[in-house]
């Protein structure tokens, strides 16, 4: 993160013997990223985070893979519409879509509040698309809703609460998302040329405090899934403060930079993580040059796969594919691909976009999930020659 925040109880100095009110001597957790030399947080707890009543095996939930290789080479119109789940909460009933060493791309659906749960594998990026929630976690509460991107740091306690069906796209990562290094100063700071900044983004705020013994924590880690079971409520967190904590940022807080040609995708980029980025796309106005080619140029990935997850708005470039709401088309390196047939005529008399789209490109292979064939739109690859 590039910016400190604190909340509730914390002692003065770092590494100090800190009471309660009551005398009671607090726990410090030190939560920190690279092997303590990078961001990192401070967390003081009533009990012990290491104290485990038992340690049981689990198996990986059923719609987690397997991914294979994308062969023969296809792109391809994933409707989410068409994606059903056996469970109904936003971890174990997540359906894997695209993956590789790097990154996993999953959709979900929830109805039902999830149970406490840890990734220790990376960080996780969820876009809301619709519904509302919040977010609970040993930092506090963070509520979301439509167009949130919310980023939970890796090895956080959390689970999720429904308010309304959270419908969601799911990343997620071997390593850690962070804002685009060419946003930040040398200090961490967002620059002036940055589409967003701190002012955007928002932090739990209010502290969750349970009591309770023998508490299950589902913990996913590079060998699959397993269930600790805490002598005591993990949210027993009376404090914190440091640069590492689940924070939400929404896309309509995206603020698009715009030319009078084309801008390439990287004006975009909302995000980076270890072999992938993430770009928002949201209404803007068009190239303003007279003779400008309003909509994107065919263009060929020659190093990375490219994904879009259609949100919101009327997607113009694509009509005539079948592209809607709720579409997520994958775009695999070698697959050359643009605007549909007639978009450029229908742009020419257009003054702006009218979109909401995500996307996530990565500079790895993205493997298949038979849910994602499955769900598959299997006309689209020949939509252009219509």
């Amino acid at each position: 993160m590039a910016h400190y925040r604190q909340l509730g109880n914390v002692p003065a100095k770092r590494h100090t013997h800190h009471l309660d009110a009551s005398g009671n001597r607090l726990t410090e957790e030190l939560m920190g990223q690279a092997g303590f030399s990078s961001d990192s947080s401070l967390l003081y707890h009533r009990n012990s985070p290491s104290a485990l009543d038992a340690i049981e095996p689990l198996a990986d939930p059923p719609d987690s893979g397997p991914a294979t290789a994308d062969s023969p080479l296809t792109p391809r119109h994933i409707r989410t519409s068409n994606l059903t789940s056996t469970r109904n909460d936003l971890v174990t009933g997540r359906t894997v879509l695209l993956a590789n060493d790097d990154i996993e791309i999953s959709w979900a659906v929830a109805s039902n509040d999830g149970a406490l749960y840890r990734n220790v594998i990376g960080d996780e990026l969820i876009f809301v698309q619709r519904g509302s929630g919040r977010l609970e976690s040993v930092f506090g509460r963070l509520d979301v809703g439509p167009g949130d991107y919310v980023v939970v740091p890796a090895s956080t306690t959390h689970r999720w609460i429904v308010d309304t069906e959270l419908s969601t796209l799911v990343v997620a990562s071997r390593g850690h998302v962070r804002p685009p290094s060419r946003y930040l100063s040398t200090f961490g700071q967002f620059l002036e040329h940055a589409p967003y900044c701190e002012r955007d983004l928002r932090a739990p705020e209010e502290l969750i405090i349970e009591e309770g013994g023998s508490v299950p924590v589902l913990v996913r880690n590079r060998a699959g899934w397993s269930c600790h079971v805490h002598r005591d409520h993990p949210f027993d967190v009376v404090g914190w403060d440091g640069c590492v904590y689940p924070h939400a940022f929404n896309i309509g807080d995206f603020e698009p930079i715009v030319g009078r040609i084309h801008q390439p995708p990287p004006v975009h980029q909302t995000f980076e993580l270890p072999g992938a980025v993430v770009c928002s796309f949201v209404p803007r106005l068009f190239d303003f040059h007279p003779d400008a080619v309003k909509v994107p140029y065919h263009h060929a990935n020659t190093d990375s796969d490219e994904v879009l997850f259609y949100s919101e708005g009327d997607f113009m470039s694509r009509a005539g594919s079948g592209i809607g709401i709720g579409s997520l088309s994958f775009h695999p390196a070698g697959f050359v691909h643009g605007p549909q047939p007639g978009s450029i005529e229908a742009s020419l008399d257009q003054a702006a976009t009218a979109e909401v789209a995500v996307m996530i490109d990565t500079f790895a292979p993205l493997r298949v999930t038979d849910e994602a064939r499955f769900a598959s739109d299997h006309n689209y690859p020949f939509t252009w020659s219509r």
